[in-house]
């Protein structure tokens, strides 16, 4: 855990002094202090093409009255700096008449080790192991053009200060490999994406060998959208693989459910708070304390801890995201999603690891029940209108079905639809229900922060799938 004073002018009690001071008739707000440490190793072409190393400290200083949010931050941790931020604060904030509310629960849970994932593995290992990945895949035959794999590791140490005194702390690891490769066959070339990441250190997910599934992974979606023909287009049933798909969840749903696009009613979910808006069966949670995954946290950036919230229930409408801001002004409870980038942005309800649980059916099921769809096992990129929840993903890797059966892989495959109108069409639910490998990040607003997505398979009864010629 860093420690924020011990190279400054500035001491825990003048902060504390001057943040009580700055938020004394404030409704909220509070001192965020973040020491972040990254890097980024990637090899391409046979050889290691980047390596870098990054570090950065500063603060955020947040005040709120109302709805309106006073946020100053800067890198330079100083009294000096911090007192500038105060009155730039006050300037703001004129008619500062709330009270101010120090209720925020403790929690002793961790979801994850504080270690740091940068320096328990030496950068020459690192190396040597991407140079393995690069020989061991372009072993797999001539038909391997390009292999790219990378690196990327996180070390981040918070403090949340908040008038009063009161103090809470995290620190947060967070790792990511990934394995792209290319393939050429009769002219035809594809490429294969595969990565897994976490709340842990390399070796954790690097042991026993277990970089070989990664690389053999990418090298079989490469192999089989060699084989892909063109997509099918027009209305049709279609069946979502568990895992990865969610990110249609996340992006077409999440969104919508998250306070403050509800607040504002600028979501399709807003007036809809106990009313079914999905079908029976439909049940997503956002959960922030599962141990060690990408989306998880022990607290959240206002200090509030997370934990597993029920978004929609059985169809029903439960629940929101909410951070502090958003559940004040709609008389409820924070739900420990608020997020922030960095010390240079202010608290957004963001979600945390997004899922919807295990039904009663079998992938197999589903697969038998569809005469004429698609089998969308893992999507790429996609856009998304949040409010409404309208969206286009593309596959990159689906399969046709034809009478209960599936048939060839197909390749240019887009889902075209609405999150809203999508979850009435859910007719089956999976017992397949499986988490992503640790890859996502989600940039509401322009800041990116790491998330998780799980689902089981689910049949869609119908959805517009668009098809491009090869």
């Amino acid at each position: 855990m860093s420690d924020f004073f011990s190279k400054t002018d500035l001491s825990r009690n003048d902060a504390e002094g001057i943040i009580s001071e700055t938020l004394n008739k404030c409704d909220d707000g509070e001192l965020y202090l973040e020491n972040s440490k990254s890097e980024s190793i990637v090899l391409d072409d046979d050889k290691i093409k980047s390596s870098t190393y990054s570090s950065d400290l500063g603060y955020g200083l947040r005040a709120v009255t109302g709805e309106v949010v006073a946020y100053s931050h800067s890198n330079e941790i100083s009294k000096n700096s911090l007192k500038q931020s105060a009155d730039n604060l006050r300037s703001t904030l004129k008619s500062q008449n709330g009270v101010y509310n120090h209720e925020i629960p403790k929690t002793n849970e961790k979801f994850y080790k504080g270690v740091n994932p940068i320096e328990e593995k030496l950068l020459q290992s690192k190396l040597e192991l991407l140079k393995e990945v690069n020989n061991y895949t372009r072993a797999k035959g001539g038909i391997v053009q390009q292999v790219t794999a990378s690196f990327t590791g996180e070390h981040k140490s918070v403090e949340i200060i908040r008038s009063g005194g009161e103090v809470l702390t995290d620190v947060r690891p967070l790792i990511r490999f990934n394995v792209s490769v290319m393939l050429e066959k009769n002219g035809k070339k594809e490429t294969g994406v595969y990565g897994i990441g976490g709340r842990q250190s390399y070796d954790e997910y690097l042991k026993n060998d277990n970089w070989k599934t990664v690389c053999d992974e990418a090298f079989r979606i490469a192999s089989v959208n060699l084989e892909s023909k063109p997509a099918p287009a027009g209305e049709m049933k279609v069946v979502l693989g568990p895992g990865w798909p969610a990110i249609l969840i996340h992006e077409a749903i999440g969104h919508g459910l998250e306070g403050d696009f509800n607040r504002k009613k600028t979501s399709a979910f807003h007036n809809l708070m106990g009313q079914r808006v999905a079908s029976e069966g439909v049940t997503i949670v956002d959960d922030g304390t599962l141990h060690n995954k990408r989306g998880s946290l022990t607290i959240d950036d206002e200090g509030t801890p997370t934990e597993k919230t029920v978004l929609i229930e059985n169809g029903i409408l439960k629940n929101f995201m909410q951070d502090r801001l958003n559940a004040r002004l709609m008389n409820t409870r924070s739900t420990g999603s608020g997020r922030r980038e960095s010390y240079k942005h202010a608290v957004l309800p963001r979600m945390r690891n997004t899922m919807m649980l295990n039904g009663k059916y079998s992938q197999e099921e589903m697969i038998k029940s569809v005469d004429k769809g698609i089998f969308a096992v893992s999507f790429g990129g996609g856009q998304v209108d949040i409010t409404s929840g309208k969206f286009v993903f593309n596959c990159t890797e689906a399969y046709e079905i034809i009478n209960g059966k599936i048939g060839s892989p197909i390749k240019g495959a887009t889902l075209i639809g609405d999150g809203p109108s999508i979850l009435k069409e859910v007719s089956l639910v999976g017992n397949n229900m499986m988490l992503d490998p640790g890859i996502g990040t989600c940039g509401k607003a322009g800041q990116g922060v790491p998330v998780g997505v799980a689902q089981p398979s689910i049949l869609i009864d119908k959805m517009t799938v668009g098809g491009t010629q090869l």
